[in-house]
């Protein structure tokens, strides 16, 4: 089977996608461990892609315990190049209302005790990359184009807040936070996209608002609410990742060589 070279991370709100039918499903050994799930291999716009559960199968594995050194080197053996990561987040300031998708293009990272890199000093020498833009700009701008193309509304850009869960964050965090110029909060976008671009991999995010950050709504957080948001607005997410996979695709002259 020929290998796809684009993988889509599903976070908490997107533990499968609906139109999967899976052709394959592999759960590789990496010198990291096992990765939380196994790497599906289906199509998605008739285009062959790797679909990735980043919580585990049924969502089990809480932010602060993903493998994520695994779980990318998992998709880098597989022959992936390019990784769309899929974010359910809170939304800090007004623009990022409930239902809103904004591709981010910066992050600040609040967490702790992760393992963030491959290039530790002990089985492989100490490596800085370059981290002044964690999102691909390449592949952020396809998002964008593409949501242009489907006349989906997105915010183009955006500042995504790491925190460390799995518990949510105060409304004083949350004020810290937008004072340091964050628009979204969630929890996994690091160190997946710092470990994403040690290997090589062109990653960029796909956020999804579905509830308002603490201290930012006169309502108590309901996780009901929080479902809702998903089934009502994931479908959109969808609709742009379809798309996206298609426009990444390598045309007919391309794949012959």
């Amino acid at each position: 089977m020929q290998a796809p070279s684009i993988a889509i991370i599903g976070g908490s709100g997107l533990s499968s996608l609906s139109e999967m039918d899976v052709l394959d499903s592999e759960w590789p050994s990496t010198p990291y461990g096992e990765p939380n799930a196994p790497m599906i291999h289906t199509r998605l716009g008739g285009e062959l892609v790797i679909f990735f559960a980043r919580h585990g199968e049924g969502g089990t594995f809480a932010p602060h315990r993903v493998n994520y050194r695994a779980n990318l080197t998992a998709l880098k053996q597989a022959g992936v190049k390019k990784v769309i990561a899929v974010n359910v987040v809170g939304g800090i300031t007004d623009a990022m209302s409930l239902g809103h998708i904004c591709i981010p293009d910066q992050l600040i990272d609040y967490t702790y005790g992760r393992e963030s890199t491959f290039f530790d000093g002990a089985k492989k020498p100490v490596k800085h990359i370059d981290f002044s833009e964690p999102f691909n700009s390449d592949l952020r701008n396809t998002l964008i184009d593409t949501a242009g193309q489907l006349e989906l509304p997105i915010s183009t850009q955006g500042v995504y807040g790491c925190t460390q869960g799995p518990r949510l964050e105060t409304a004083a965090e949350i004020n810290r936070m937008e004072r340091d110029g964050c628009d979204v909060v969630g929890m996994t976008a690091m160190p997946e996209a710092a470990l994403a671009m040690e290997l090589g991999l062109d990653y960029a995010a796909v956020c999804l608002v579905v509830n308002r950050a603490s201290g930012r709504s006169d309502k108590p957080l309901s996780l009901g609410q929080v479902y809702l948001q998903v089934t009502e607005n994931m479908p959109k997410v969808e609709g742009l990742l379809k798309q996206v996979v298609k426009n990444l695709a390598p045309s007919p002259e391309e794949s012959s060589f």
